[in-house]
């Protein structure tokens, strides 16, 4: 288990989470595959915003279980929470210092939900 930082590009939402990046899913869903989404899901207590709340702004559809969290000034989602699990789906991509292409993705048939 490690803790990584992360945020959204300009940075006025910053965040930390606890993870082994054990299973990192590449979803083919209409939302994560539109926007080049690599996930890992932690449980809530394993996130902690540090900076930003007031800048997020929130997207939901289809079934509306996960509240899709977005930058206010630049647009980047760097975690989505779930409404309908207690889990934190983080953007690794947003991670400082991981390398996406040294990980393991699982692909997940998310178009087909």
């Amino acid at each position: 288990m490690k803790t990584y930082k992360g945020s959204c590009h300009c940075g006025a939402v910053q965040y930390e989470v606890d993870t082994d990046l054990a299973r990192v899913i590449d979803c083919n869903c209409s939302h994560c595959h539109m926007k080049g989404l690599v996930l890992n899901f932690v449980d809530q207590e394993k996130f902690r915003l540090t900076k930003g709340e007031d800048q997020l702004t929130s997207y939901q559809f289809n079934t509306k279980g996960i509240d899709h969290l977005f930058c206010k000034n630049c647009g980047t989602q760097s975690f989505a929470k779930g409404i309908t699990f207690p889990q934190v789906g983080i953007n690794v991509r947003c991670l400082e210092g991981v390398d996406i292409s040294k990980l393991t993705l699982e692909h997940y048939n998310g178009k087909d939900i």
